[in-house]
């Protein structure tokens, strides 16, 4: 007979246990995250309003904006409505729905800039055949899977984690339920459901990470034969993306490519990879 599951909330221990810091940081994430939403919802209407934005980079760029404003709406609420409590408790139901919406979101952010990337390329290094290969067709099909696929990571990491029976302790060091703490609470040996975490949320942000290396490199080799001003232009398009992908895979390569452990920064890195990129993708 398999461990019962008497656990029907938990407890989250936030960022701070100072109420002088809690207060802090609802002024500062409420204003981030005002400022995230904001910002992306102008980006998203911008470039369906305008007539000229209809290249793939903007494209993509509305759909990446939407997933960057989703992102932190499934914890950042949460966690500045708990910066008012002395007790921050969490569902069952929905722990693991902030669970499932934060590896969705967050999946399909990293998923579409690896479609971003495969933009870019085309267009540097194919710029005669940027529009046939690059169709519209191709393109809605780039970001259906970039979306189907963060379905699929997020789906796999909530169906592992709500089979575990939780039946003692429900007390999770973080500001949001996420995997490894979750592992670390349940009543059961959760070494191989640790290895599919790392294989699933590590390896696909490591593997994303060296594709997107790879790209860029051929992109920077292919510049060398350019003019001056065409360097500039190509690089000026690229930059910004390139620093968003390292915000947005280093953190989660820390958090992933490891045993089913947690440490004590593990709060601020999955923070800052949750406030930070959405903040500045606009």
């Amino acid at each position: 007979m398999g461990i019962k599951n008497n656990v029907t909330e938990f407890v989250l221990f936030g960022l701070f246990q100072s109420r002088d810091m809690q207060h802090v940081c609802f002024v500062v994430f409420s204003l981030f995250h005002v400022l995230t939403v904001l910002g992306n919802i102008l980006v998203i209407i911008t470039i369906n309003t305008s007539k000229t934005l209809n290249a793939p980079m903007y494209f993509f760029l509305s759909h990446l904006s939407f997933a960057d404003m989703c992102y932190p709406s499934a914890t950042t609420p949460k966690m500045i409505a708990d910066t008012f409590v002395v007790r921050k408790t969490i569902s069952f139901n929905g722990c693991m729905t902030q669970l499932f919406s934060a590896h969705f979101f967050g999946g399909a952010e990293i998923f579409l800039l690896t479609a971003m990337a495969c933009d870019r390329y085309v267009a540097i290094c194919r710029p005669l055949h940027y529009m046939t290969i690059m169709n519209q067709w191709k393109c809605g099909l780039l970001a259906g899977a970039s979306w189907v696929a963060g379905f699929g990571h997020s789906i796999l990491q909530t169906l592992l984690t709500v089979q575990l029976p939780f039946c003692g302790p429900n007390e999770i060091d973080n500001f949001f339920c996420d995997v490894h703490p979750l592992l670390k609470l349940a009543c059961a040996d959760t070494y191989v459901v640790g290895l599919i975490v790392v294989a699933n949320s590590g390896m696909i942000s490591l593997v994303s990470f060296i594709i997107l290396i790879i790209s860029y490199v051929v992109i920077l080799l292919n510049l060398r034969s350019r003019s001056s001003e065409g360097r500039h232009k190509a690089l000026s398009t690229c930059g910004s993306h390139i620093i968003t992908v390292l915000l947005v895979l280093v953190p989660p390569m820390f958090m992933y490519i490891r045993p089913s452990t947690t440490l004590a920064a593990d709060k601020l890195v999955i923070l800052f990879n949750i406030v930070m990129p959405p903040l500045l993708n606009p």
